[in-house]
């Protein structure tokens, strides 16, 4: 049997499979609400609670965080992750931890084609280095490194780059930013789920339109960026409609630049949880104007194919996959 995981800030997946005559069957999955726990232990007990006897072999665990000697304190969660901790505990060595967004990439590997969404019409598939990017609670980025005949997932920790603007409007939101972060402003402020609520907050107090009642009769535990979205998607509520068209000119602009970084000629794929909920302003022309608007190399960026994975489960998929092909 093999145990593969996904962790995030917002909700981890286990899920249990079984090898047969080289085939993966998924037997037993379960979801859990990451920040109703102190700590992983607490899930992996409850998980085994409903698998009782089961003997596992390997395990590979994607987790929202930087991998380092194969431990992780995760970025979003007070947890820490250790992968000796894990062999002991199944009696097993083949036990990996992997950054979430290199198990999403290495889940991209295995997704059919109509599971994707093809976002550039003029693209040329190439052989070469695969980008992804995926927003959600935060931001993460992975490359793909193509040597010839094989990927390799990369992890990173690009999210948490400098943000840099590209407009007039991008200049204002990063002056505003420096005030409430004054640190350092990355990308993931604004290319996340908070980031959405983030920019409305910008737009808003720069007087860009007037605030729907929906947002201000919302409860204080209520999900605000999914009801700007709502709010934009179904009632073209004037301020929410520009909180996504400026949170996906930025989102294009950063999966342009990891797509130069690492010279994505293979394509750049888009994950995570948000995508998928704002495809009119994902498919719009201003979110593949942003992508390949680089200067000199714009040319090159518009024949690089950009497509949006409609998979939820990739990162899972990518998890279970780096297990049986690199661990059994």
């Amino acid at each position: 049997m093999i145990l593969a995981g996904d962790i995030g800030a917002t909700k981890t997946n286990l899920a249990l499979f079984e090898v047969k005559k080289g085939k993966l069957k998924n037997v037993f999955q379960d979801q859990f609400q990451s920040k109703k726990y102190e700590k992983f232990d607490d899930i992996l007990a409850l998980f085994e609670e409903q698998i009782p006897n089961i003997k596992i072999k390997a395990v590979c665990i994607g987790v929202a965080g930087a991998i380092i000697e194969q431990k992780c304190k995760t970025t979003n969660l007070p947890w820490d992750i250790d992968a000796e901790v894990l062999k002991e505990r199944f009696k097993t060595s083949k036990v990996r931890l992997l950054n979430d967004l290199e198990t999403t990439a290495y889940g991209m590997l295995y997704l059919k084609d109509e599971e994707f969404l093809e976002l550039n019409s003029n693209a040329r598939k190439t052989e070469g280095n695969i980008a992804v990017i995926a927003a959600g609670t935060g931001l993460g980025e992975a490359i793909l490194h193509f040597d010839g005949k094989h990927f390799t997932p990369i992890g990173t920790e690009g999210g948490h780059s400098d943000f840099a603007p590209l407009t007039a409007q991008q200049d204002e939101l990063l002056f505003w930013l420096r005030k409430r972060f004054p640190g350092h402003v990355s990308y993931e402020r604004v290319v996340s789920g908070m980031g959405i609520y983030t920019i409305y907050e910008f737009l808003l107090e720069s007087g860009f339109a007037k605030e729907p009642n929906e947002m201000k009769n919302l409860s204080l535990d209520a999900d605000k960026s999914a009801m700007i979205s709502q709010c934009a998607m179904q009632l073209k509520d004037p301020l929410c409609l520009e909180t996504l068209r400026l949170f996906s000119e930025i989102y294009a602009a950063e999966a342009g630049n990891l797509a130069l970084k690492y010279m994505s000629l293979g394509g750049v794929y888009i994950g995570g949880g948000i995508a998928p909920k704002i495809l009119p302003f994902i498919k719009s022309e201003y979110f593949l104007n942003a992508f390949v608007s680089k200067g000199r190399f714009e040319e090159l960026l518009r024949r690089v194919p950009l497509k949006v994975s409609l998979n939820q489960e990739t990162a899972l998929l990518g998890a279970v996959k780096f297990a049986y092909n690199k661990l059994l």
